[in-house]
């Protein structure tokens, strides 16, 4: 592994000292000027002095992946746990944070949930309708409120298809069986999306198999005046869930999720003045059997809703950018086993950005301002700076504080062997980050080091191993620091495009130091990580991709998998092979469920306008 490491770093080095020496120019589409929303100021990727990792169309269709659960992995810095294939419950982590301190955003929309964060990726939408997919690491709450407590991730959806159809139907081991339709419909004042998919599997193992349909609907009225967009989705996932949270051999979980949204939104603009006002209601359902065809035995049932209304700003003018924003929303949850719970909360969000010495120096300071119904009033700053070396260079550092409240489960909670803490405190945090970034066509480079000092982390803990019950526990004090490498070389050759990327991550905590043998969820955090995709095109019409991971756990545990994919596209049809886990490691990335053995997807997709 250590030689695939240096190997990838002396051809990316080969890579910088070409770029240098090359005077032709790669006709390669650049991060430089994508525009990043996932902020309340709206920037140039290269302008931004955060941690930020855009995942383009481009690196979508050459990943290999066939849910965005399966793309995120590929990114050093986020960890996906899952329990099983098909997306059927994957957990998100980035910097060694929990599944419950990552906020996921659907085109600015936060789909977090107030029962757990199991259900963040619930919301996570077909590759086929997004456009790009924005990860912001480190502290995020000044930006986006409670849950943002290690990062956030921002899925940006299509604009238009421009009146097409696209056809899509994949079948392969395990019984996989995936069929999805995918249209574009252009009017003189409306554009629409639609997409109706249903992905279906035997299940690689013992009760694993899974039956998820998914329908999306994005659709912009009166576009050539005042553009309104109306967003809809609605994701439902059956699956088996064979020791997801026991090694009982007498049980047969199974589990059922649906998650839906309807937003509406819309942009006045007049002169330097932007408001974008912002409309929508989430809903979720979880239902929970310990015994698949036994019901009566132990039944979960989970319902909860969220109604929010927010409006961001900003404003340019001789000082800079200033961006600000309020937002209101309402929970309601009904459980069988949390009780029948309901909460308000507001946030006010104000940040400025300095752009002085001749625009290389940008500072921003900003601060929200947080109010729950049960947690009351809290006040979260935080502080960038970014100096720009060259055009295309630059180094950048950002302080922040950040906190997230807990959720219904970590509060009310109760089985055999778990118990809620209604006493429970918010977890909070101070985190500082130092960065540089190289952004080219061609080369894209970034290097950070963080720091993250928290309080009041919530794991389940037992008092003594004799135990069996664990109880929601505010754990006093955690440091976290790691180092984040990503690197991306684009190039011609026989006048096709190729790009190499490598991802390397480091994380060092205390965590095991606190209680090892009696927490939980804390361990198992990804110390090393390191990734390397090679997308190759030596014909016209066929690409090839190859993608590595290698993880090292905590908890000693180490794997390495290979994927890769071949495309070959003849006039409006495309005819793909994905292969998962080719040289069959057996790996464990959450719970005590194995992962899929070597298997792989035969897919046909046909286009026509």
């Amino acid at each position: 592994m250590k030689k695939l490491i240096l190997l990838s770093t002396m051809l990316l080095v080969g890579a910088f000292q070409v770029q240098a020496q090359e005077d032709d120019t790669v006709k390669i589409d650049s991060l430089s000027e994508v525009v990043v929303i996932a902020n309340r100021i709206n920037l140039p990727f290269k302008e931004n002095s955060r941690t930020i990792n855009i995942v383009t169309s481009a690196q979508i269709k050459n990943s290999a992946a066939v849910n965005v659960a399966d793309l995120l992995q590929q990114v050093a810095g986020v960890d996906i746990r899952r329990r099983g294939t098909g997306g059927s419950q994957a957990d998100l982590y980035i910097r060694g944070g929990g599944f419950d301190q990552t906020l996921l955003l659907i085109d600015g929309v936060k789909m977090d949930d107030p029962q757990t964060g199991h259900h963040t990726m619930n919301a996570a939408l077909p590759l086929e309708v997004i456009e790009r997919i924005e990860i912001i690491k480190g502290p995020a709450a000044r930006v986006f409120g409670q849950n943002a407590f290690t990062g956030a991730i921002n899925i940006i959806t299509k604009k238009s298809l421009n009146n097409s159809v696209s056809l899509n139907v994949e079948a392969g081991s395990f019984g996989q069986l995936n069929g999805s339709v995918t249209a574009g419909v252009d009017k003189e004042n409306s554009s629409h999306i639609i997409h109706v998919g249903r992905v279906t599997s035997e299940g690689y193992r013992n009760n694993s198999d899974y039956d998820n349909a998914n329908y999306f609907l994005k659709s912009t009225f009166n576009k050539n005046a005042q553009p309104i967009i109306l967003t809809a989705s609605f994701l439902e996932r059956n699956f088996g869930a064979e020791n997801f949270y026991t090694t009982n051999p007498t049980f047969n979980e199974y589990e059922e999720t649906q998650n839906s949204l309807l937003a509406l939104s819309t942009t006045f603009k007049k002169n330097n003045l932007k408001i974008q006002p912002r409309l929508y209601w989430k809903r979720n359902q979880d239902l929970f059997l310990l015994r698949r065809n036994d019901p009566s035995f132990f039944r979960n049932m989970h319902i909860s809703n969220k109604i929010g209304l927010e409006t961001n700003a900003s404003y340019a003018s001789k000082l800079g950018i200033t961006g600000f924003g309020v937002e209101f929303s309402k929970i309601y949850l009904r459980s069988n086993n949390l009780g029948n719970r309901n909460r308000f909360m507001s946030n006010v969000f104000l940040e400025h950005r300095f752009s002085i010495a001749d625009n290389k120096l940008d500072i921003t300071p900003g601060v929200a301002l947080t109010y729950f119904s049960d947690f009351k009033f809290r006040a979260f700053p935080g502080l960038d700076i970014g100096y720009s070396l060259t055009n295309n260079f630059k180094v950048y550092g950002n302080i922040g504080y950040t906190y997230r409240i807990p959720t219904y489960t970590d509060l009310f909670y109760n089985d055999p062997v778990s118990s809620g803490n209604e006493n429970l405190e918010p977890e909070e945090a101070f985190a500082q980050e130092f960065g540089l970034k190289y952004t080219t066509p061609k080369v894209n480079a970034s290097i950070a080091v963080f720091n993250r000092d928290a309080d009041n982390l919530i794991d389940y803990i037992r008092n003594d191993v004799s135990e069996d019950v664990f109880v929601a526990t505010n754990i006093t004090e955690v440091n976290t620091k790691g180092l984040e490498l990503d690197a991306a070389y684009n190039f011609l050759f026989k006048d096709f495009t190729q790009t190499l990327s490598v991802g390397y991550a480091f994380l060092d905590d205390n965590i095991l130091d606190q209680n090892e043998e009696l927490s939980r969820y804390s361990l198992n955090t990804l110390k090393h990580q390191y990734t390397t995709r090679l997308s190759t095109q030596l014909f016209k019409n066929v690409r090839q991709n190859i993608i590595y991971k290698y993880a090292e756990r905590t908890t000693g545990q180490t794997y390495n998998v290979w994927d890769a994919s071949l495309g070959i596209k003849v006039k409006q049809a495309e005819f793909t092979i994905t292969a998962s886990n080719i040289f069959d490691a057996d790996y464990i990335e959450a719970g005590f469920v194995p992962m899929p053995p070597s298997n792989v997807l035969f897919g046909l997709r046909y286009s026509f306008k």
